[in-house]
């Protein structure tokens, strides 16, 4: 699992590749640390290589988003595919995040 973070303007972009499953979400959490400090910025979440997401993984996008709304940042979620946009309707996640 790799996560990237890089700013273009008011926009942190993470992007998450390979398998945010239980044994990488410790790195993972760890790598999104500077998502949760940012103030007043679009926070996007791009899934377009992500393949697979536990509960761990579930967590912290919920992390993310619960430190965003502190902070005055907005989170959308981009590019999940059909497997795990199911794991969002089946927890609710889908009504929680922007998805697009």
């Amino acid at each position: 699992m790799t996560t990237q973070i890089k700013q273009n303007g008011n926009q942190l972009i993470a992007y998450f590749i390979g398998r945010l499953d239980t044994a990488a979400s410790i790195e993972t959490a760890e790598a999104v640390k500077p998502l949760l400090e940012a103030t007043k910025v679009e926070i996007i979440l791009d899934c377009s290589e992500l393949e697979y997401i536990s509960s761990s993984g579930l967590r912290i996008f919920l992390s993310i988003r619960k430190e965003a709304a502190a902070n005055g940042s907005k989170v959308i979620v981009r590019n999940i595919n059909a497997d795990i946009r199911q794991v969002f309707v089946m927890t609710g996640f889908i009504s929680l995040f922007d998805i697009e």
